[in-house]
């Protein structure tokens, strides 16, 4: 019995060669794998004295030859073959154990293996007479048959292998791929040719994986739904990373309202003319508080109170260090389902242990950059490219009134600007002095978005901002941001009555801004 063996990932190598040795297969190996062998004492040949040609090209050329892949494709039904390997010297291999360059953890030509995949497919196309192992995890299940079974595998058992191998090579490709499309302004992020104007052009083809990530949701959107969290094939994201500290197990609603969260909270803490500290509270995607200042503890307290009544199990997202102050800060609140921060005192981390078992608490790196956003569809999908909101340094912003917001109505309208934009259609935000006040959100009329809007701020609004997420199709909509007492309103613009709703907040002396871009949001 023969084994090919040539591996970059060296794990359990020794253990799973020495356990062939002691079943008395023949092992020849490549490179670094032979290295490793020999530094065991582990007896074997090198593909060199096998194909009577040396190593070449700086690696690039060590096992493409014609004794090595006629030992593996070598089909032992055909007269034909078998008179092929007796004329040219060959013996068959009936295990080729092979796993690739690295080249999902770096990226780069020389991590383009090409004899590696040549020796993977050929094995998995020839299953029918030679096993062939990809991930070393297989190698104690593999010696175990091969130990009971008189060094043999069974025909279910190297169907299995070889699809293993097919798709490890497929998931290999589609990393190249994307990596060279990359080159070209061209990756999943944006899913298409960015043009001069920095528009995107959609790809006529999405090619990529998701697999499932370790550990289960307690369940999906209800607990009679299954839910799971997967990721796209070679790349991470924040949730890879972050630390649950303490809490229940998390649940599908959970990590969705956490994406919303940990997003905003982020986005705000990068408007750094406003203020560095950001806290975001997250209720069913939407949010309920969410405040920016110079001191993340004010930041906590004023987003809190904006509407403490629904912060009660949501989400909280908090940019700065956790200390044990703001831990006490936090504990003295209405109890939320989730803390996401980027870390915590030792102290902060044993008090939430200790007063709320049930809070699960996270730390996060920052989130990366928003990718395409797809929906499941009927037979598909539909997808679009991110959307990334502009604020007034964008050009597009124009005062339309004769009042014109001061530089706190300016600070305030950019705050309730993206907060509104990451709020479910209808939306209506009124903030004030970089406090979130009232929020009114998924209302199928605009007007009554404003009017939840105005009855959540109560009176708080006074001198702020309100912003609303598509043009105001009437003045009453207009009328009840107003009435909150906001002296800046913000909205697209693009509406026939526009030149109505304009006259409404002079009459009003409301200062107008209009972006003229819309940010709906379902």
């Amino acid at each position: 019995m023969r084994a090919l063996i040539s591996v970059y990932d060296k794990t359990g190598l020794e253990a799973f060669a020495r356990g062939l040795q002691d079943l008395g297969w023949e092992i020849v190996s490549s490179g670094g794998t032979s290295e490793a062998l020999a530094g065991a004492n582990i007896a074997h040949m090198s593909v060199e004295e096998v194909t009577g040609a040396p190593e070449m090209l700086g690696g690039r050329v060590k096992t493409l030859h014609p004794k090595i892949h006629g030992a593996i494709l070598a089909d032992l039904d055909k007269v034909s073959h078998l008179e092929d390997l007796a004329g040219h010297g060959i013996d068959p291999f009936q295990l080729v154990v092979c796993n690739l360059y690295p080249f999902l953890s770096a990226p780069g030509i020389e991590m383009i293996d090409v004899g590696g995949p040549t020796m993977v497919r050929a094995a998995a196309k020839n299953h029918a007479h030679v096993g062939v192992i990809v991930d070393p995890k297989e190698y104690p299940v593999i010696l175990g048959e091969l130990h009971d079974n008189g060094n043999k595998l069974s025909n279910q058992t190297r169907k299995r292998l070889a699809l293993n191998a097919f798709e490890h090579c497929v998931n290999y490709d589609k990393a190249i791929t994307e990596w060279l499309r990359g080159d070209d302004g061209m990756t999943f992020a944006t899913g298409g040719d960015l043009t001069p104007g920095g528009r995107v052009v959609l790809a006529d083809k999405l090619n990529f994986e998701i697999v499932k990530t370790p550990g289960e949701l307690r369940y999906g959107e209800n607990p009679h739904q299954h839910g799971a969290r997967y990721r796209q094939l070679g790349k991470s994201g924040w949730m890879d990373s972050m630390v649950q500290h303490s809490g229940k197990t998390l649940s599908y609603l959970n990590l969705f309202d956490a994406e919303a969260a940990w997003r905003l909270a982020d986005e705000m803490s990068r408007l750094t003319e406003l203020a560095p500290s950001a806290v975001a509270i997250i209720k069913h995607a939407n949010a309920c508080g969410a405040a920016l200042s110079h001191d993340i503890n004010d930041a906590y307290i004023k987003a809190m109170d904006a509407d403490p009544v629904s912060a009660f199990g949501g989400i909280v997202a908090i940019t700065d260090h956790v200390d044990l102050s703001l831990a006490e800060t936090i504990l003295e609140n209405p109890q939320a389902d989730v803390l996401i921060a980027p870390s915590y005192d030792h102290g902060a981390i044993e008090l939430f242990r200790e007063k709320r078992k049930v809070l699960r608490v996270l730390s996060a790196k920052k989130p990366g950059p928003r990718g395409l956003e797809l929906r499941t569809i009927d037979g598909g999908f539909l997808v679009q490219e991110p959307d990334i909101v502009a604020g007034p340094d964008g050009g597009t912003w124009t005062v339309v009134t004769e009042a014109v917001p001061d530089e706190q109505g300016w600070r305030d309208a950019t705050l309730a600007w993206l907060v509104c934009a990451r709020t479910t259609s209808n939306a209506i935000v009124l903030v004030c002095n970089g406090q979130v006040l009232g929020v009114g959100a998924g209302q199928q009329s605009r007007v009554v978005a404003a009017e939840l809007a105005e009855k959540k701020a109560d009176g708080r609004a006074v001198g702020g901002a309100g912003a609303s997420d598509a043009f105001f199709p009437f003045r009453d909509g207009l009328d009840a941001v107003a009435r909150a007492g906001v002296k800046v309103v913000v909205q697209p613009g693009g509406s026939v009555r526009d030149a109505e709703v304009i006259a409404a907040a002079d009459e009003q002396g409301v200062a107008m801004i209009l972006t003229g871009e819309r940010h709906f949001r379902h």
